[in-house]
């Protein structure tokens, strides 16, 4: 008698689901000219995105070192996502903003994350989306959940 089968567990799950979303990201972006992207650029477009910062700030809300930082910074620099521009407020300071070419980044990987959600509800319907949304919030915490603020703050 064959044994039956046992469904995956939902951590596997859900670890399959999101290394896939990436790999359709990825995929999606390097077709928009957007080929060499790396693992931690993404959060900086994002917090980039929502305002210029120092990369004091940015060390902060990526909850890594200054140098740390300052290396990511140096290489999507160097890659034509990231500029220093003069702080107005401090003469020994810099800002960090995006370029045109991040901003284009940054906006080609929102359009795959709104197409991709479109796709799957057309797929499974409204009413599935809408629950699968309600589920993954409740597990991600919510608003008044603190279950790691340092990573929350990566994306919000």
């Amino acid at each position: 008698m064959a044994a039956q089968a046992q469904p995956l567990d939902l951590g596997i799950l859900l670890a399959l689901a999101y290394q896939n979303f990436v790999r359709d990201l990825r995929s999606h972006l390097a077709e928009q000219g957007f080929d060499d992207l790396g693992r931690s650029d993404g959060f900086v477009f994002r917090a980039l995105g929502a305002r210029p910062m120092s990369i004091s700030e940015l060390a902060v809300r990526l909850d890594v070192t200054k140098q740390a930082a300052a290396q990511i910074v140096d290489d999507m620099q160097r890659r034509g996502y990231v500029r220093r521009t003069p702080d107005p407020n401090d003469r020994r300071a810099h800002r960090l903003e995006l370029t045109d070419r991040g901003d284009a980044a940054l906006a080609a990987a929102r359009r795959f994350h709104q197409g991709y959600e479109r796709r799957l509800t057309r797929a499974h319907g409204a009413a599935a989306m809408g629950a699968l949304r309600d589920v993954l919030s409740t597990l991600a915490g919510g608003p008044d959940e603190t279950l790691d603020p340092r990573l929350r703050a990566m994306y919000l």
